[in-house]
Parts: C-alpha cells; structure tokens; sequence
C-alpha cells in the first residue's frame, strides 16, 4: 500500500513541490511508502495537440532524479498511449491506483485532472476518488509573487529568457544537459574559446536568444560561465541556433564531455558587433558580469 501523487510533473516546480511535500508527510504519517505516478510520453504529443510547439522543462531522467531527491520513495511511469487517453478517472482510479500500485491515499492539486477529462473540479474528483475507496488528501493553490505557478507560465519565462523568475517558479536554477560537440572554433581566436553544447533530448527548452551568466558543470568541477544562444550575427548570416558556453578558468579539452548548464540571470541580448574586437571588448565585459554575480553566490 502507497500514499501517491499523479501527474506529469513537468519542470518538478513550486507547485508539484507542494504536492510532493505533503505527499511525504502524509505517507509518513500513515507508515507508509509515498509514490509519484507518471506518464510518458506528453499527452501532447500522443494526441497531436499543436505537438511541434511543445517543449518540455525536464526529461524523464532528470523528472526522475529531482523527485528522488526531494525524498519520494517511488517513481512509477505509465506509457501514455490513445488507449490509455480513453480512461475516465474512475477507470483511471481502480484499472491504476487500486488494483496495480495499491494506492489508499492520493494527493490532489489544486488543478489536478485524471483521465479523459471526466472530472472538471477539484470537488467532483474528491468525490470519485473517494468512490474508489480512496482516500482525497488537497492542496491549495501556490503562488510565486502574485502569480500562480504552472509549467506553462515558466516555459513562457524561458521563451523571452527571464531565466530568474523562471527559476524562481521552479525553485531552483534552469538546466540543460548535453555533449560538448566541435564548432568553428572562432572563440578562440579572441581569446574566450566556447564550448558547443548539442543537448540530450530535442524535446527540451532552450531559453530564448541572448547572454546568460550560467554555472557549468563538466568534468567533475563547477564554473563561472557565460552562454550564449542564438545565431551568432557577428559572425556571418544564416547561422544555426547553437547553444555556447565560455567556461572560465577551464583549460582542458572538452571534445565529446558530458555537461550541465545551470542559467542564473540574462545578461543581454544577442546582437550583431561591428568588429570581433567589439565583440571581444563585449564578452570581456559580461565576464566581469559574471565574476561579480558568483561574488555574492556559491557556485
């Protein structure tokens, strides 16, 4: 028997925190293990639902690990299939929740939906959930300021690369994770050589085009750095969109690394210099950025 939480928990924000939090209280008020149960893929897109747009905060892995560690003993994914979209809650409540995990308890958000959308308030599901001999454990709604929290709300944050108040939503800095792949190596030749990164999963955010103060994480180290994304105008027209970090006091080769990028604050917008003397003089500028920033942060 568990104590669970459902939901696609996408970004593992202040409000799935909330969630998770009293979902380990209550299960060790009751002696029992908590459990989150997850889908995969997005329902978005399985059913086609404008899925070329949709990107996501987190992939299942890294879902995976923050849930963990806020103190979750289970992680439980479900395949999202069309098949599975067809349930209603109270389908959803016994086929799942009772006969498969053993759920005696389940904790609901605010705006918490299960199955084919067959319960349209926070009330009607109490009531099938406790149809189902389950018992309802209720959460209110959380705030960020005067807003309330929610995945799309921070995904817009990222789009116009308000990365700070992003993280503020998520309750901890933004991350992409990739490979260090080989770029044109024109960095270098200013003297900031810059690490391309090609990131694990298409499917993730990339915050919207600009320079960001970030933290690195490669090699077992971490460090100042700043990253920009975009199409890198100072240096010719009809460039890809590349994500780049120059990763300060770091001199080893990084060809093929594993590395985690962590974006603190928006520094500027990406724009076209003169000269790449200009843009030597610029970067040399967002470095004291973000020398002063992790003057007053750990790294």
């Amino acid at each position: 028997m568990v104590v669970a939480a459902t939901g696609f928990f996408d970004g593992v924000h202040a409000g799935h925190r909330a969630v998770l939090d009293i979902l380990r209280r209550t299960a060790a008020d009751e002696g029992l293990e908590s459990a989150v149960i997850t889908f995969w893929p997005h329902p978005r897109t399985v059913l086609g639902q404008d899925a070329e747009a949709l990107r996501l905060l987190n992939t299942l892995e890294e879902k995976k690990a923050i849930i963990r560690s806020l103190g979750i003993d289970r992680f439980y994914v479900i395949p999202f299939t069309k098949a599975f979209s067809r349930l209603d809650a109270s389908s959803f409540l016994r086929d799942y929740l009772v006969d498969k995990y053993g759920v005696t308890s389940l904790v609901i958000g605010y705006d918490h939906r299960l199955g084919n959308a067959s319960c349209t308030s926070q009330e009607e599901l109490v009531r099938t959930v406790m149809e189902a001999g389950i018992r309802p454990v209720t959460v209110g709604e959380v705030l960020s300021g005067s807003n309330a929290v929610s995945s799309t709300k921070i995904r817009r944050l990222l789009s116009e690369g308000d990365v700070h108040a992003a993280g503020n939503m998520l309750g901890y800095p933004y991350m992409l994770g990739g490979t260090v792949v080989l770029g044109n190596m024109i960095g270098r030749t200013i003297g900031f050589p810059t690490a391309n990164i090609e990131t694990y999963d298409p499917m993730k955010m990339i915050p919207g085009d600009g320079v960001y103060c970030i933290r690195a994480t490669v090699r077992g180290g971490s460090y100042p750095a700043i990253c920009n994304i975009g199409e890198r105008p100072t240096v010719g027209s009809g460039n890809p969109r590349t994500v780049e970090a120059y990763i300060m006091d770091f001199n080893d080769d990084l060809y093929g690394a594993d590395i985690k990028v962590e974006f603190m604050e928006r520094i500027r917008d990406e724009r076209k210099f003169d000269s790449m003397e200009a843009l030597r003089y610029q970067i040399s500028v967002d470095e004291l950025f973000v020398r002063n920033y992790f003057k007053g942060h750990n790294l």
